[in-house]
């Protein structure tokens, strides 16, 4: 098992900072923290969050839980990208404790990814579940690795969606999730 304490005491190291001096004595064991925490996703079974949260509910209608933010790191960099996520699905009268949504987002999120995956990994864990008729996932998010580093960007945002089920194979429900997401109104 690799102590993770020590890598980061050496990396201290070779980028030239004195890992003995006051202010860093305890940064390898507060990054080993963070990252434990960063990356609990890997610790967690995505399927065993929602099987306790699937209910026998008579209906067949879309539902949408908005806003949801979510942090993740890049696969590429290590570096943080953070937005927020839409998920809709269509059920066949099983639905899912609201909780249950933000917590399967959650669980993706704190492992190293790429947001298109994690995109994709939300909608077909949802739509499997429960046998969705549809489900719809959008992700917006910053990508720090885009903004302090390389292209220095600040402004950009990157979107990407997944849509299976009725959500892709029809125009007019893809259409009608995606027109309720962009009303951003507060409660």
């Amino acid at each position: 098992m690799i102590d993770i304490q020590s890598e980061i005491k050496g990396i201290l190291s070779k980028i030239g900072e004195d890992p003995e001096r006051e202010g860093l004595l305890k940064t390898p064991e507060r990054v080993s923290k963070a990252y434990d925490f960063l990356t609990k996703g890997y610790r967690e079974n995505p399927e065993e969050v929602v099987k306790k949260a699937i209910f026998n509910e008579q209906c067949n209608h879309m539902i949408i839980v908005k806003n949801i933010e979510f942090y993740s790191l890049c696969e590429h960099h290590m570096l943080p990208f953070y937005g927020q996520c839409f998920i809709g699905y269509i059920s066949k009268n099983k639905i899912y404790g609201v909780s249950k949504l933000a917590r399967v987002v959650e669980c993706f999120s704190r492992r190293l990814q790429v947001q298109e995956r994690l995109t994709q990994q939300v909608a077909r864990l949802l739509k499997d579940s429960i046998d969705a008729e549809g489900v719809g996932v959008v992700m917006e998010a910053k990508h720090l690795c885009m903004m302090m580093r390389g292209v220095q960007k600040q402004n950009s945002v990157m979107v990407t969606s997944a849509m299976l089920g009725s959500f892709h194979d029809d125009p007019a429900t893809r259409s009608e999730f995606l027109n309720l997401i962009r009303e951003h109104k507060s409660i």
